[in-house]
C-alpha cells in the first residue's frame, strides 16, 4: 500500500500567502468602508482630515502597545505603561521648552524609561508581583507628573502648576504635487478612487515627523526582536527562561533591558500626546491611552503586526467621535458588514458556535444602524473603550500570550 505524505509550505511560500492574505483583507476593508460611505453619505469617514486625526490619535496607542510587547515578550507584564506614558509628558514638555522638540522627545524617552526602570527594579530585581508594581507605577507616574508640574512649570511662560502650553512642535513634511492631486481626488467622492485618494492625502499632506518616527520604531522593533540573535534571546526569556539560562542567557540582564525599553517606548508615546497631539502639556494627559495600549497589544497577539491594527482601529474610533458623531453612526454599519462577513468566514472554517455569535452580534447592530438616525453622544464618548471590550471579547479564542508570561523569576532556578 502506498502512503502519500504532504509536507509543510516552506516560509517563504507561508510568508507569501500571509502577504497576499493581508492584501485581500486590505482591499476588502477599502471596499466595505467605500460601500458604506456611499450608501450612509457620511464622506467624513474617510476623508484625508479624518485619516490624519486617526493617525494622530493612534500614535500614543501604538508606542504603548510597543511597550508592552518589549515587557511581554521578555516574560514582564507591564501594567504600568499608563504612569510611563504620564511621565513622558511630563519629560517632552520641560525638555522641549528649554531645549527644543527633538531634546523633547529624548527627555519623553528618558523619563518614560525611568519608570520602566522602576518597574523592573521591583520586578525582575525583587520579584515583586508584577501587577502590584504596575499599578504602583501608575500611581507614582500621576502623583511625580503632579508634583513636577507644579515644581517647574508654575512660573513659566504659558505654564502653570497644572500646564504647559505653546511648545514648538517637531516638523510636518508635506509632498508638493502629489498632495495636491491626492486631496482633490478624494474630495470627488468617487467610489473606491476617493477612498485610495484620502488615503494617500492623509500620508503625504502636513504628515508630522514624530508620526514616521512611531511607525519607524514599529518596524524597527520587529526586525530587532523577530531577526536577530538579541530578539531570540530576549523572547526566550518570556517563553521559557530557565532553558534560556541554562544556555547561557542573562536571564534578568535581558528582562531589564525590555522593561527599560517598554518604559522608554510608552514615554514617547506620551511625548507625542504632548509635542503633536495637543498645544502643550496637561496633568493626567493620556486619559487612559496606556490600557488601550496594552489592550491592542493583547488583541494584536503580541506580534508587531497585530498591535499596529489594532492600535489604527483603536486610534480610528478614538478620533472618528470628535469629528462627527453622524459618522459614528455609519460606523454602526461597517461594524455590522464586518461582523456577518466573519460569521461566514467562520462557518466555512467548521466553527458554527463562533459562527453563530457573530452572526448574531452582526444582525444586531445591523437593526440598531436601521432603526435610529443617530447614536447618543453618551455612547460616542465611550466608542473607543467599548470598541476595546469588543474586540478583546471576540478575540480571546486565538490569544496566546508568551508562556512565562507574569512569572516571577529567580536566577539560578534552572538548575
Amino acid at each position: 500500500m502506498t502512503t502519500l505524505t504532504t509536507s509543510p509550505a516552506p516560509p517563504a511560500a507561508q510568508a507569501s500567502g500571509s502577504r497576499w492574505s493581508w492584501l485581500v483583507v486590505g482591499l476588502g476593508v477599502i471596499l466595505a468602508v467605500s460601500a458604506v460611505r456611499v450608501i450612509t453619505g457620511e464622506h467624513e469617514i474617510d476623508t484625508a482630515g479624518s485619516l490624519r486625526a486617526a493617525l494622530i490619535a493612534t500614535c500614543p496607542i501604538l508606542m504603548a502597545a510597543l511597550g508592552g510587547l518589549w515587557s511581554e515578550r521578555a516574560g514582564v507584564v507591564n501594567i504600568g505603561l499608563e504612569g510611563q506614558m504620564i511621565l513622558g509628558t511630563w519629560g517632552a514638555a520641560y525638555f522641549t521648552y528649554f531645549y527644543g522638540p527633538w531634546v523633547g522627545i529624548l527627555g519623553a524617552a528618558l523619563l518614560g524609561a525611568i519608570g520602566g526602570a522602576l518597574h523592573a527594579l521591583a520586578t525582575v530585581t525583587f520579584g515583586v508581583d508584577h501587577i502590584v508594581s504596575g499599578v504602583a507605577i501608575n500611581i507614582i507616574g500621576l502623583g511625580a507628573s503632579r508634583f513636577l508640574a507644579e515644581a517647574y512649570f508654575a512660573d513659566l511662560d504659558g505654564g502653570g502648576p497644572r500646564q504647559l502650553t505653546g511648545l514648538d512642535r517637531p516638523p510636518s513634511i508635506t509632498i508638493p504635487g502629489l498632495s495636491d492631486a491626492a486631496n482633490s481626488l478624494a474630495e470627488s467622492h468617487w467610489f473606491v478612487v476617493a477612498d485610495i485618494a484620502s488615503v494617500v492625502a492623509a500620508l503625504t499632506t502636513q504628515l508630522n515627523v514624530m508620526t514616521v518616527l512611531v511607525f519607524a520604531l514599529v518596524g524597527i522593533s520587529a526586525l530587532i526582536l523577530w531577526r536577530t540573535a538579541f530578539g531570540l534571546r530576549l523572547r526566550s526569556c518570556g517563553e521559557n527562561p530557565q532553558a534560556a539560562e541554562s544556555l547561557g542567557v542573562n536571564v534578568l540582564l535581558y528582562k531589564w533591558i525590555a522593561v527599560v525599553a517598554s518604559g522608554a517606548f510608552a514615554g514617547i508615546g506620551g511625548g507625542f500626546l504632548s509635542l503633536v497631539a495637543s498645544s502643550g502639556f496637561v496633568t493626567n494627559q493620556t486619559n487612559g491611552r496606556g490600557y488601550i495600549g496594552l489592550a491592542a497589544m493583547i488583541f494584536g497577539n503580541w506580534r508587531p503586526g497585530g498591535i499596529l491594527t489594532g492600535s489604527l482601529m483603536f486610534g480610528y474610533t478614538d478620533s472618528l467621535r470628535l469629528r462627527s458623531t453622524s459618522a459614528v453612526h455609519a460606523l454602526l454599519l461597517l461594524v455590522a458588514i464586518g461582523l456577518i462577513v466573519l460569521a461566514i468566514w467562520r462557518y466555512v472554517k467548521g466553527q458554527r458556535t463562533q459562527a453563530i455569535v457573530f452572526g448574531v452580534a452582526g444582525v444586531l447592530f445591523l437593526v440598531w444602524f436601521l432603526t435610529t438616525d443617530s447614536v447618543p453622544r453618551e455612547f460616542t464618548s465611550m466608542t473607543p473603550y467599548i470598541a476595546t471590550l469588543l474586540v478583546l471579547a471576540f478575540a480571546s479564542q486565538r490569544l496566546r500570550m508568551p508562556k512565562a508570561d507574569g512569572q516571577i523569576y529567580r536566577k539560578g532556578s534552572a538548575g
